[in-house]
């Protein structure tokens, strides 16, 4: 049986549209009191107005997590605001993808300070709260969830430096998970395949028209509340049970 998240605070990043979002509603359904965490604050007010009317409790936090300020205030506002912190979800990602060659600078760096640094400072700023959850906490175990991809399991063209994040974010977790896991700081990797949300809108149109609708077009894109029941499974298990890594896609997509 699934435990519920009564007593405990969540935090998640990337919280104001897709896999964020669903996922912070569904820890709130769950019990959880939930700060939420991203760069536009008009969606963050409309998403913590459907948590509210649901019963739940909930902090905004406009805050861009690839500053290494930002991204502990918000972790220490979330402790300092809400009194605990036991479950962080590093959802937080961009995806510009496109060939190597004169490929624009800035969107690389703009992935790796995102994708790998971002998910860092929260992790960094989040643990010694985590590892007191553990400790103390109501449920006694605390879970960190990183959210990659399956670009993080496999290279292909086009995608050099989102899958050089991607695996980052990997090696990264399961390194963590060694050290804490005996302390019941569960840590998970989340690796979706294709899902509808606004990910690859972001990409230049060129690419848009051209890679992303030859790779994903034509199959049924998974939606994000699939993603949020993953991890709502995940965050969920008895204290005795870590989920370490789920791979999940469309059942069309084949790579």
């Amino acid at each position: 049986m699934p435990d519920r998240l009564d007593g405990t605070v969540a935090l998640v990043t990337g919280a104001s549209s897709g896999i964020g979002e669903a996922t912070a509603l569904a820890l709130a359904e769950q019990g959880a009191v939930v700060a939420l965490a991203a760069r536009r604050a008009d969606r963050l007010e409309a998403l913590a107005a459907k948590i509210r009317e649901g019963g739940g409790r909930v902090l905004t936090l406009t805050a861009d997590v690839a500053d290494e300020q930002q991204a502990r205030e918000a972790v220490e506002r979330t402790v300092a605001e809400l009194g605990r912190l036991d479950t962080l979800v590093n959802n937080a990602g961009v995806m510009l993808l496109g060939p190597a060659v004169d490929a624009p600078l800035e969107e690389w760096r703009r992935m790796v300070e995102v994708n790998v640094l971002g998910l860092l400072y929260c992790a960094h700023a989040a643990l010694p709260h985590l590892l007191r959850a553990a400790e103390d906490g109501p449920r006694r175990v605390a879970d960190l969830v990183n959210i990659s991809s399956v670009a993080g399991r496999r290279a292909t063209r086009g995608s050099g430096v989102y899958n050089a994040t991607k695996h980052a974010v990997g090696a990264f977790s399961e390194a963590l998970r060694q050290e804490v896991t005996g302390r019941h700081v569960r840590v998970s990797l989340v690796e979706p395949g294709a899902v509808e949300t606004e990910l690859a809108s972001h990409n230049r149109p060129e690419i848009l028209e051209g890679m992303i609708k030859q790779r994903f077009g034509g199959i049924e894109r998974m939606q994000a509340g699939d993603i949020a029941d993953a991890i709502n499974y995940i965050v969920t298990r008895p204290r005795h049970v870590a989920i370490n890594e789920i791979l999940i896609r469309p059942t069309e997509q084949e790579a």
